[in-house]
């Protein structure tokens, strides 16, 4: 028993694969380097697992800060850590980190 189709779902440029189109279907690695070449088809294919590696890497640190410095930033909403990084870049332009001493 076949479902009748809802002729305005019915999708016309993209119809649903038929057990004809499946069998006819042919893996990527087979049509990308008749398409691309085989480097491009290899690099195409390559997993790519997690995050894309940044051109400018952080690195992690733990650090005490004054309470009240601390809420006014998280207060800004998300993404305060980024505007804090900004705040120390924008202040090293002007000032050297051995003019303050504690």
């Amino acid at each position: 028993m076949t479902k009748k189709l809802n002729p305005e779902r019915v999708d016309t440029v993209n119809p649903e694969w038929s057990a004809e189109d499946f069998a006819k279907a042919k893996p990527a690695s087979d049509v990308l380097a008749g398409l691309f070449g085989n480097a491009q088809a290899k690099e195409m294919l390559k997993p790519k697992r997690g995050r894309p590696k940044s051109a400018t890497t952080k690195e992690h640190v733990n650090v005490r800060l004054d309470s009240d410095v601390l809420a006014q930033f998280k207060a800004s909403g998300p993404g305060w850590q980024t505007r804090m990084n900004a705040a120390l870049a924008d202040w090293l332009k002007t000032h050297k980190p051995d003019e303050l001493k504690a």
